[in-house]
């Protein structure tokens, strides 16, 4: 008795899911739990465990979209090769019954030796070949196991072209010379993962149903460089992880939030909603697109404890095992371009969310201090917001006063 295997119920808002991945192959054996398959969402990729052990019967193709329910693949009474060596399968006499005699290739007739399914098959490689030469497999006869026509046989094979019995007609006229492009023009086609539709839907959303402008600052990076070359060594010896730039910008957003309320609100139909908390989501490049993993109530924690969170968030993003909860929700975006070395950017607010702040590379660049041209390492950040619910003072003010806590780092202990 077979066991149908069901795309699994895995969140509210989920109605389909892509069949990215065969763990396992179709008749392959495979143990109870062990895992078959990789479904990606538009939020998360999930692993489909077997729910018994036997043979497996694949329905669905890899980048199949699939229904929450839909029927992915059967599993068939059978028991795990014994030494290596076949499956052993309660229907494989079935699978592996003769076609009739009138289907075989006659290339295998005529020569009189035995004859089995793959005789006069062609293998992918040497069916294109035939294809392109316009060559039909059964004028081929194949050299490989149980007849099959293997690549070698398809280039080796000749078109036999008959003698057009047609008049000789006049050459044409000579055509215009034809520009000859040099180096190659190859073309690939990928079908868009769910993940990355939906990061293009929801784009698009933000940029066409809110008001987002972008303003602009300057953080002279060198107090949080020196205080990070002093105590690097120390940090990680007492925490065991360094002392990154992503806490301090953690740590300056949370206490301008408090100050200004509405870069961390958002709207809801008619309301706007205000937290008193703030969970920050970090944007993070992963293999399948960009991801926003959540670090909850940031503003209680210690530089460590954001570091530590940052680390593993990412590890998980990068390894494609984030859990839809670790992803949603969020208050406020922190997005790093400057890894990659943007220079400057205008980040997307992450909806439904009303601003993103991004940071970008640092550069040594001559700057004016006290009445004196000094060379500082700096960096450009932006905030863009929505203008429905925040307003220019309160953006610009938002800005200016993360840029004054990084150019003070002591003012994010002393909170003042």
């Amino acid at each position: 008795m077979s066991l149908e295997i069901k795309v699994p119920t895995v969140g509210e808002s989920i109605s389909e899911v892509t069949l990215s991945q065969w763990i396992k192959q179709d008749g392959d054996y495979v143990e109870m739990d062990e895992t078959i398959a990789e479904l990606e969402s538009d939020k998360a990729t999930f692993e489909l465990p077997a729910e018994k052990a036997g043979i497996l019967r694949t329905v669905a193709q890899e980048g199949d979209t699939l229904e929450i329910g839909a029927v992915v693949a059967t599993i068939e009474e059978g028991t795990a090769p014994a030494n290596g060596g076949e499956t052993k399968d309660t229907n494989a006499d079935k699978a592996a019954a003769a076609p009739p005699a009138s289907a075989k290739p006659a290339a295998a007739q005529e020569a009189g030796g035995a004859t089995t399914y793959a005789s006069g098959t062609a293998s992918p490689a040497a069916a294109k070949i035939l294809r392109e030469k316009g060559l039909d497999p059964s004028s081929v006869t194949g050299t490989g196991k149980d007849g099959r026509i293997t690549k070698e046989d398809a280039e080796k094979a000749e078109v036999r072209q008959a003698e057009p019995a047609v008049e000789k007609v006049k050459p044409a006229a000579p055509a215009a010379a034809i520009t000859t492009v040099r180096g190659a023009r190859d073309e690939r086609r990928e079908k868009m993962s769910s993940l990355r539709k939906t990061i293009a839907k929801r784009l698009v959303t933000v940029k066409n149903e809110t008001a987002m402008l972008t303003t602009f600052n300057e953080v002279n990076m060198k107090p949080i460089m020196d205080l990070r070359a002093k105590y690097k060594e120390t940090f990680k010896e007492k925490h065991g992880v360094g002392l990154g730039f992503m806490s301090f910008f953690t740590k300056a957003v949370c206490t301008a939030l408090k100050e200004w309320p509405a870069v961390n609100a958002r709207i809801e139909n008619d309301e706007i909603v205000y937290s008193d908390f703030v969970d920050v989501s970090i944007a993070v490049s992963a293999p399948k697109g960009l991801v926003v993993p959540v670090i909850r109530n940031a503003e209680s924690l210690s530089l460590h404890e954001i570091e530590k969170a940052v680390i593993e968030l990412a590890t998980k993003a990068r390894e494609s095992k984030l859990t839809i909860e670790e992803m949603t929700g969020g208050t406020f975006t922190i997005t790093n371009g400057g890894v990659f070395g943007s220079m400057m950017s205008t980040p997307i607010i992450n909806a439904p969310q009303s601003a993103i702040l991004g940071m970008h590379n640092i550069l040594e660049r001559p700057v004016a201090e006290n009445g004196q041209v000094v060379i500082r390492p700096m960096m450009y950040i932006a905030l863009s917001y929505d203008h429905r619910i925040i307003d220019g003072r309160e953006s610009v003010s938002f800005l200016v006063r993360v840029k004054q806590l990084l150019e003070d780092p002591a003012r994010l202990l002393l909170e003042v």
